[in-house]
């Protein structure tokens, strides 16, 4: 057991020793290069430009440290920011009240504000026309997860559209979905709606499209700035200070003229840098709100479980007979399914269905695609649980019974499967209880089930991140130990040759 232990310890302390090392020479700053132009570009092989990288650049230089790109999922940077993975989280973070109590700002370098981009042939052609989809259309909304945009529509339109939040869906993705769907709509920042419509050398593909209405500034400061940890005095005040040079010296109309985002609210800015950074005021939401909005998304987890386990009991008892008693090519197609579905991530084949299906013209909303995906892969799983039941019982009782005159059908539905399904009842249990725990893996597809709204809490509140893991690990346990208790009533029950069928 001290041998265990010793092992161990050195393990850890590998591992810690494996961790990123802060390095005084070097300025790693965090963003998502996948997540959308202008603040980003991709290019093969190098590293993002973009207006954020361009700004980067500068405030290396002034700051007398190489920057680095680190590339990361965006709703993340706050987590990577405090775990010491990046410097700084650069890449169109909002100031909001709730990150400065548990990081440190910068003085503003941009001004956003909210832009509706539609169809031009859409029947939402302003705000007030979105607010009143819910009596005339169905529309559903695009928009970055966690982001202002997205909290914005949920307050304001939450009971008119069908919000959709991405994760790690680019911009371009998004707005290739309005360019198909006309009662599709997307809320972007105005960098990014000036660059698609306006400024891009791919906008031609977006010329179906327009911004309408008035542009909105969400909240009283409406401004990007740098999070670093609040511990950075030193790399925060370099950093201001490189950011009223850039502003001093014409850098940074230069960059945003070069992307088309120059206006006069960005030449307000360094005035505003003088009174930096505001009172971080209102108060959080009580724990009482963050567990009701649980148990309200904590209804997606249960609607989602209980659609597709049906569906995948269904289509494996169907997967399993073809295994058993089909011809020689229905055992071989039922095979395939079974090895692809089973050897592939769940994680990927509900993409598949959600983000690749529509370019063949079958667009699924995200509540149907993540029903479907998991009634699938598990189906594979209930086909060979099935197999098992149906091998299990003795050839013997088949031959008797069809000697008695029964038919081939007859005797599978009165004889076999009913001691196939004492069988399998505790792998089947088993495997609900597990599929009800992958309904989390919905929200890489914009489903707002309960893992995603805690994420999405402990992005915007990260000061609250232990008190909302508890709250999702009790709501998680309240729903799934019943069935538990099923499982182990069910197997009971078998032991004692007692169960009904």
């Amino acid at each position: 057991m001290k041998r265990f232990i010793v092992l161990l310890l050195v393990t850890l302390a590998v591992v810690g020793g494996c961790s990123p090392r802060r390095d005084a020479t070097t300025f790693r700053w965090g963003g998502d290069a996948s997540g959308g132009e202008p603040f980003l570009i991709e290019r093969p092989d190098l590293p993002p430009t973009g207006f954020e990288a361009e700004l980067a650049e500068y405030l290396g230089e002034k700051i007398g440290r190489k920057p680095v790109f680190m590339q990361r999922s965006w709703p993340n940077l706050p987590q990577d920011l405090q775990r010491g993975d990046i410097d700084a989280a650069f890449n169109g973070m909002e100031w909001l009240p709730e990150r400065e109590k548990v990081m440190a700002s910068t003085i503003p370098y941009f001004t956003y504000g909210l832009r509706l981009i539609v169809r031009k042939d859409s029947p939402i052609q302003s705000w007030n026309d979105l607010r009143r989809a819910g009596d005339k259309v169905r529309i559903r909304a695009g928009v970055l997860k966690d982001s202002v945009a997205h909290r914005y529509l949920e307050r304001e339109f939450a009971d008119q559209v069908e919000i959709e939040a991405f994760d790690e869906e680019a911009v371009t993705g998004v707005m290739k979905r309005v360019v198909a769907n006309p009662r599709y709509v997307t809320v972007q920042d105005t960098p990014a709606a000036t660059w698609y419509l306006e400024k891009s050398r791919i906008k031609d593909e977006y010329r179906t499209l327009h911004a309408v209405d008035k542009v909105i500034r969400p909240g009283d400061y409406p401004h990007y700035v740098i999070y670093v940890r609040k511990e950075d005095d030193a790399l925060r005040e370099a950093l201001n200070a490189g950011i009223r040079a850039g502003f001093k010296d014409g850098t940074f109309k230069r960059i945003y003229e070069k992307y088309g985002l120059w206006d006069e609210e960005q030449g307000k800015l360094p005035a505003l840098g003088e009174k930096w950074p505001p009172e971080a005021s209102g108060e959080s939401p009580s724990l009482a709100y963050f567990a009701w909005q649980m148990v309200l998304a904590a209804r997606f987890t249960l609607l989602l479980a209980v659609l597709s386990f049906p569906l995948a009991m269904g289509l494996g008892v169907l997967l399993a007979l073809a295994r058993v008693y089909g011809p020689w090519w229905l055992r071989g197609a039922s095979l395939l399914y079974v090895e692809l579905f089973r050897g592939t991530p769940l994680l990927l084949q509900l993409v598949v269905i959600y983000y690749f299906l529509p370019l063949v013209g079958l667009e699924l909303p995200a509540l149907v695609a993540g029903v479907l995906g998991l009634a699938l892969n598990y189906a594979a799983c209930e086909a060979e649980v099935f197999r098992s039941g149906l091998l299990a019982v003795p050839r013997g009782q088949s031959e008797a019974a069809l000697s008695l005159g029964m038919s081939p059908v007859t005797t599978l539905w009165r004889i076999v499967l009913p001691q196939a399904w004492k069988i399998v009842i505790p792998p089947v249990t088993n495997d609900f209880i597990a599929l009800f725990k992958d309904t989390a893996i919905c929200s890489a597809i914009a489903v707002t089930e309960l893992t995603a709204r805690y994420r999405s809490f402990v992005n915007a509140n990260p000061d609250k991140v232990v008190e909302l893991g508890l709250l999702a690990a009790a709501l998680y346990l309240a729903m799934s130990y019943p069935l538990s208790l099923v499982a182990r009533r069910l197997e009971a029950k078998q032991a004692r040759g007692n169960v009904d069928v």
